[in-house]
């Protein structure tokens, strides 16, 4: 009896198998760690309470129900805050990237000198900063406090975000595409104006739904700076004084949002807050990857 061999490339091509294969369960492990929580919250959001309170909801709403989503719509000052969180992150996404754009084309450009001295400063401010105080006494030095710049202007530059662009525009735009657009007349804004944006897109989209998304989800900031005028507060602090006033006995929040569950209520406003900016995904869903590729290759 002759023993049974495996050719080398058989066995090659059941190792690549193997390998491809915990790459995907690796991936599918990954994605239900992420699904599955938020599905188990939407699914208590639109639970009625009895469901909830005897931790029968999992991943499946029982007793459907959307009263929950119905007194939160009902609530005008919570329709206030979605409006105001809607100007700030549009406002700050817009600045942001007005700003990463006006600096990280010079820095990008060779035959801008002293660039590596300016990405170096810049580069220093992501490992030191002055901390949470100095930064509230500017804000209220400047006269900022309780106004919506006090949202829009600290966190608009991001040295994380422009050295992504940086090395995007470095690596995407040809040096030899600007020089000619030089022997035609074209001036720097000119340039960036007609050329780099437009070649670009993928990158900007990218930067873009990382500054809305951080501007969307984020409230300390808005807990620090707006302390009396309440027409100012964003969604996501709006929603934290409803979640802290559900969990106690006394009142934080003036608002119409009563349930006998706290949990429900606690479970519908994150839905609430979290499918505004997941509506916006689809829209830059094309240039995301792309984008964030852009300069990860080198040929």
């Amino acid at each position: 009896m002759k023993a049974s061999t495996v050719s080398p490339a058989a066995s090659g091509k059941w190792r690549i198998d193997i390998y491809d294969l915990l790459i995907k369960f690796g991936l599918i492990v990954a994605s239900l760690v992420c699904l599955l929580p938020f599905v188990h919250v939407a699914s208590k959001s639109l639970s009625s309470d009895s469901y909830v309170i005897a931790n029968k909801v999992f991943l499946w709403p029982k007793g459907f129900t959307l009263e929950a989503y119905g007194k939160i719509i009902a609530d005008a000052s919570i329709l206030r805050s979605l409006y105001i969180s809607v100007i700030v992150t549009v406002l700050f996404t817009v600045l942001g990237m007005v700003l990463t754009i006006c600096a990280a084309y010079p820095l990008s450009r060779a035959q801008f000198k002293g660039r590596r001295v300016i990405t170096f400063i810049f580069l220093f401010t992501m490992y030191f900063s002055g901390g949470i105080i100095p930064d509230y006494m500017n804000i209220n030095n400047l006269g900022l406090m309780d106004t919506i710049w006090s949202l829009v202007l600290p966190l608009s530059f991001s040295v994380f975000n422009l050295l992504i662009m940086k090395t995007s525009l470095t690596s995407s735009i040809p040096v030899s595409l600007e020089e000619s657009a030089r022997i035609d007349g074209a001036g720097h804004f000119r340039i960036l104006w007609n050329i780099v944006i437009p070649l670009s897109k993928p990158i900007i989209a990218t930067l873009s739904l990382f500054f809305a998304v951080g501007r969307w989800n984020a409230y300390q900031d808005a807990l620090f700076y707006i302390k009396h005028a309440t027409d100012l507060r964003p969604l996501q602090l709006k929603l934290y004084y409803l979640v802290i006033q559900a969990s106690e006995s006394f009142q934080l929040e003036a608002t119409t949002v009563t349930l006998s569950n706290p949990e429900v209520l606690k479970a519908s406003v994150v839905v609430f807050a979290t499918l505004p900016i997941l509506c916006v995904y689809p829209f830059v869903q094309k240039y995301f990857v792309q984008g964030v590729m852009l300069g990860a290759v080198k040929e």
